[in-house]
């Protein structure tokens, strides 16, 4: 059951609030998708393999592209904070392009 007072990005082990109002649609490789505010829409598109994510349309100019970078600079499920992350798809894209 989904918690109503977060938006439907948010994973329900993820213990963080919404940073606002749903204005992105993360989208997954076979086109299941969620709409979530730019907090949980970066930290779902960065879990994601093969995600993608579009604004909706009263979203604030640039919403999209800045869930899009921020996922690039995010690792994925960062809610498992003491995860041992050793391998690349334990990593966020940027950290393995560093690499």
């Amino acid at each position: 059951m989904s918690n109503p007072t977060r938006c439907a990005a948010a994973h329900p082990e993820d213990p963080t609030p919404c940073d606002g109002p749903p204005v992105v649609t993360v989208l997954d490789a076979q086109n299941g998708g969620a709409d979530g505010c730019e907090h949980h829409g970066t930290r779902l598109l960065a879990s994601l393999e093969g995600g993608r994510v579009y604004a909706l349309p009263d979203a604030p100019d640039g919403a999209a592209i800045r869930v899009f970078k921020a996922a690039d600079a995010t690792r994925p499920f960062p809610w498992l904070e003491n995860a041992p992350r050793t391998t690349p798809s334990q990593l966020s894209n940027l950290e393995n392009r560093t690499r």
